[in-house]
């Protein structure tokens, strides 16, 4: 069963753009990724936050290696869900 979901860890919100443009010019995505904040556990600085690209897949579509391989093209990984 492939995940409904890809999450994209990114480490600040122009590389998190940049991903989900990429995304969305690659896959042809219907909507744009959803970028997420996320501050990292302790750190009150909004520079010490990661940025989630959040992908829908409910129909396992899109192949999670070549997801990989454009989050490490931006210092990013993509979370085994």
């Amino acid at each position: 069963m492939n995940d409904a979901r890809h999450v994209l860890v990114l480490p600040d919100r122009d590389a998190a753009e940049e991903v989900a443009e990429t995304l969305t010019e690659q896959f042809g995505l219907a909507d744009e990724p959803q970028l997420v904040r996320d501050a990292l556990a302790g750190e009150d600085d909004a520079d010490d936050a990661q940025w989630l690209v959040v992908v829908e897949d409910p129909d396992g579509a899109y192949d999670p290696h070549r997801l990989d391989g454009i989050a490490a093209e931006h210092d990013g990984w993509r979370e085994a869900q």
